[in-house]
């Protein structure tokens, strides 16, 4: 039988010094969070861990830091500022390992909190909309689980159904799934979007996740036939292409029809389309993200964003600079994985420039900043002005693919700063003529 209590009483089962694991994105458990908090004068060091999160993290404001020790795999809104000022920490890793963190006793779990359905008729319960790195914390010996349970949880098929009897307490709670809704790209987005559309062929396996960019993207596929999706989240920019027939998964290789993913972010739309639905799969993200899996789908196409991409094309994602502000997540491991898939394309795409005006395709990256995908794995960069290819090329080569796809107000500045380190080369291997031949100089 479950045992239900309070979410008060239910977290008295943490003890100083435990290392707690925060079930993540939409499916955060609030109620357990906030009564941990409650506790913050019984408790010392207790360390918490997790993806990003949605909503409360006062857990980590510098008031709690006898109490609470945060440790965050990926860096959500909520949590930059504390990650920034320094009370609140981030582990790089790539998300595919995470679980793995868990299972070989690197990072070894005390306490577990879930945010889960209400159990069926056999008493199993659902993660939901977050499996990602969860399945391997659960695996963890002498774990003590603590479980929101909530009819508003979507009941999603996968790695994701744990038994009611393993639950050490359970709490009732009535608390909505964090939604997030995506408004209209804007025309550079869309721009984006229309270049992408034409590098995927019939039959691909998608990967992308939320944004302006992706839904930009997915909208332009009506016309395309037999997409299928593996991918490490997805969002309701999917739902028309599913309506339509065009994402049927009819060509993958790996469990063929389905749509697999780790973690989803939407809004109630696309909740209720997950719940009870046997052809969304939410697995295990060291399943999910494994290079080799990903690769045994057809024509992979894995886009992710950026930051800021260099002339070598240096794609840093995590970081401005010495300022955290996400994480490695799983862009390597997709980006890899398309670039092996058979007929796969790796794809970065970003706007040419800031909100402010501030070029993102730069001469060298910011100081400190973290390099997520080497400019040995980049392939294509995309913004609003174009495709670079950077497959094949050489240095300078590269330097004046990304110039070219880059703000053109920037584009004579990159010139100058792939001639000062790149010198002739940059000219003789692009067919350019340099400035000194230009006025006639031997």
């Amino acid at each position: 039988m479950a045992n239900y209590v309070s979410a008060d009483d239910a977290v008295k089962l943490i003890k100083s010094g435990d290392r707690v694991l925060v079930q993540a994105a939409s499916a955060t458990p609030q109620a357990l969070l906030k009564a941990m908090v409650k506790r913050a004068d019984e408790l010392r060091d207790v360390e918490i861990v997790h993806i990003h999160t949605e909503g409360y993290a006062a857990y980590a404001d510098p008031q709690y830091a006898k109490s609470f020790r945060t440790n965050c795999f990926f860096i959500g809104g909520n949590m930059r500022k504390y990650v920034q000022m320094g009370s609140a920490q981030y582990n790089p890793v790539f998300l595919s390992d995470i679980p793995h963190l868990f299972r070989n006793g690197v990072l070894p779990l005390d306490v577990v909190f879930l945010n889960v359905s209400p159990p069926d008729k056999h008493g199993f319960c659902s993660l939901g909309v977050s499996v990602d790195i969860m399945v391997g914390g659960l695996e963890s010996p002498n774990i003590i689980i603590i479980a929101q349970i909530n009819p508003r949880m979507p009941r999603t098929y996968g790695d994701g159904i744990i038994h009611i009897s393993r639950f050490h307490a359970c709490v009732h709670v009535d608390e909505p799934i964090f939604e997030l809704a995506i408004g209209d790209p804007t025309p550079q987005e869309t721009s984006i979007g229309k270049y992408i559309a034409e590098m995927i062929d019939d039959g691909s396996t998608l990967q992308m996740g939320i944004g302006g960019i992706p839904n930009s993207v997915l909208s332009c596929l009506t016309n395309h036939r037999d997409l299928g999706v593996h991918t490490e989240m997805f969002s309701e920019g999917i739902l028309p292409l599913i309506e339509k027939g065009v994402v049927n998964g009819s060509k993958k290789t790996v469990l063929k029809h389905m749509i697999v993913s780790g973690f989803a972010m939407g809004t109630k739309k696309l909740y209720d389309f997950m719940d009870d639905n046997p052809t969304v799969l939410m697995m295990d993200i060291s399943f999910v993200n494994d290079t080799a899996i990903i690769r045994r789908n057809p024509r992979v196409i894995a886009i992710n964003s950026a930051i800021e991409v260099d002339l070598t094309g240096q794609i840093c994602a995590d970081s401005i600079g010495t300022k955290m502000y996400s994480g490695v997540g799983g862009q390597m491991d997709f980006m890899r994985g398309a670039a092996l898939s058979s007929g796969g394309k790796a794809i970065c795409a970003l706007t040419s420039a800031t909100d402010k005006g501030i070029s993102k395709i730069v001469p060298m990256l910011k100081e400190g900043a973290g390099v997520v995908t080497t400019r040995a794995h980049a392939q294509y960069v995309v913004t609003e002005f174009g495709v670079a290819d950077l497959k094949g090329k050489n240095l300078a080569q590269r330097a004046k693919a990304l110039i070219d796809v880059a703000q053109p107000s920037a584009r004579e500045a990159l010139e100058r700063a792939a001639h000062l380190r790149f010198g002739a080369s940059f000219y003789v291997f692009n067919g350019l003529v340099s400035p000194t031949e230009q006025i006639g100089v031997v």
